[in-house]
C-alpha cells in the first residue's frame, strides 16, 4: 500500500516555523541582553490578585481556583477572600522589607471593589496589568469576538479609570485565548502579555493589528503549580526557584541576561505558615548580585532599547 502523494505536502513545510506569529530563534544564538546596571537574570514577581463570583458560569471553561461545592461555597470563597483581605499585604508588606518591586495581574473587578487596594498598589511602585474583569471572564475558542473585545476593553477601562494609568500588559485567565485573542489586545494597545510560556526571554509576535510582545510567565514556576496542584512544601518551592536562578545566573555568563518569572496567588503564599518561606526567598534573590528585580514593563522596556534585543524573537 502508498500513500497518497498529499499525504506528505503541507503548504507551511519550511526551514523554521510553520506559521507567522515570530520567526525561528534559537535561545543559544541570539544578541547578547544586558539588563540595566550589568545585572544577568531579571527577577520578575507577577501576583495573581483575583475575584471569584461565588457562582461559577462555567463560559468556555472554570477557572483554575474557582467554587467547586454547591453554591453558596463559602468556604472556598472566604478562602479566596482571605488572600484579597490578608494574604495580598502580607506580600506587599515582604516586597517593602526588601524594596522589591512587581507586577499585579489584577481583575477590574478588585479595582471595582477595592479601590484602596490600587491605590496601595500603585504607592509601592509596583506596577497593574490587566486580568480580565473577574475569574468568570475565561477566554478560549467558541468565545464571540464581540464578546472577547469587551472583556479585553472592560478590563483596561476599568484599571484605567481607578488607576488613573492604562495597563501595558496583559495576562489571561488561566493562560487560556482563543484565536484572536493576540489580535484583539494588540488593536487595544496592550504593549505586552505573558500567556505563552515557549521561552526563557521576551519577543516580539506579530499580528494583523501590530506587534505584541510576549514575556513568557511560566506556569511551572508558579506557586499554584508547584504548591497546590503538586502538593510540594514552601520549602521546596523555594528550592526549586533558588535552583532555576542559579542555573540562569550561569547560562547568563554564556550568553547574555536571562528572565526568571516568578507567579504568586495571596491566598496561596500569603498564608502565615508560607509567608516566611517567601521572605526568605526575596532574601537570598536580593544579596545575588546579577540579580535585578523589575516590573513587566520595566522588562520590556530595558530589552527593547539598545542592548536588548528586540531584534529577535
Amino acid at each position: 500500500m502508498t500513500l497518497d502523494a498529499g499525504y506528505l505536502e503541507y503548504r507551511r513545510r519550511r526551514e523554521g516555523m510553520d506559521h507567522d506569529w515570530y520567526p525561528w530563534s534559537n535561545l543559544f544564538e541570539r544578541p547578547r541582553v544586558e539588563w540595566p546596571g550589568g545585572r544577568s537574570v531579571a527577577v520578575w514577581v507577577v501576583v495573581s490578585l483575583e475575584w471569584f463570583p461565588i457562582v461559577p458560569r462555567d463560559q468556555g471553561f472554570r477557572a483554575p481556583g474557582h467554587m467547586q461545592t454547591p453554591y453558596p461555597d463559602y468556604r472556598h470563597y472566604t478562602a479566596r477572600e482571605y488572600g484579597t483581605r490578608i494574604g495580598f499585604y502580607r506580600l506587599l508588606d515582604a516586597f517593602a522589607k526588601r524594596g522589591v518591586t512587581v507586577s499585579v495581574a489584577m481583575n477590574a473587578a478588585i479595582a471595582e471593589r477595592y479601590p484602596s487596594i490600587v491605590r496601595d498598589v500603585l504607592a509601592a511602585g509596583h506596577e497593574i496589568i490587566a486580568h480580565a474583569t473577574d475569574m468568570n471572564a475565561t477566554i478560549a475558542s467558541g468565545l464571540d469576538t464581540e464578546a472577547e473585545l469587551r472583556i479585553i476593553r472592560d478590563s483596561l477601562d476599568t484599571l484605567e479609570r481607578v488607576a488613573g494609568v492604562r495597563p501595558r500588559g496583559w495576562h489571561s485567565i488561566a493562560r487560556s485565548q482563543s484565536w484572536n485573542t493576540l489580535e484583539l489586545l494588540a488593536q487595544s494597545g496592550v504593549a505586552y502579555q505573558c500567556d505563552w510560556v515557549n521561552d526563557d526571554m521576551p519577543y516580539m509576535i506579530t499580528t494583523a493589528a501590530g506587534p505584541i510582545a510576549n514575556l513568557p510567565l511560566n506556569h511551572e514556576l508558579s506557586d499554584r503549580q508547584v504548591i497546590n496542584v503538586q502538593q510540594q512544601s514552601a520549602e521546596s518551592y523555594v528550592e526549586q526557584l533558588q535552583d532555576a536562578y542559579r542555573w540562569q545566573a550561569a547560562e547568563s555568563l554564556r550568553y547574555g541576561g536571562r528572565l526568571l518569572p516568578i507567579q504568586l496567588t495571596p491566598y496561596i503564599t500569603g498564608l502565615p505558615y508560607r509567608i516566611d518561606a517567601l521572605e526568605g526567598l526575596l532574601g537570598w534573590l536580593t544579596s545575588q548580585p546579577g540579580a535585578w528585580f523589575a516590573r513587566g514593563d520595566e522588562i520590556l522596556r530595558a530589552w527593547s532599547e539598545p542592548g536588548g534585543s528586540s531584534r529577535s524573537p
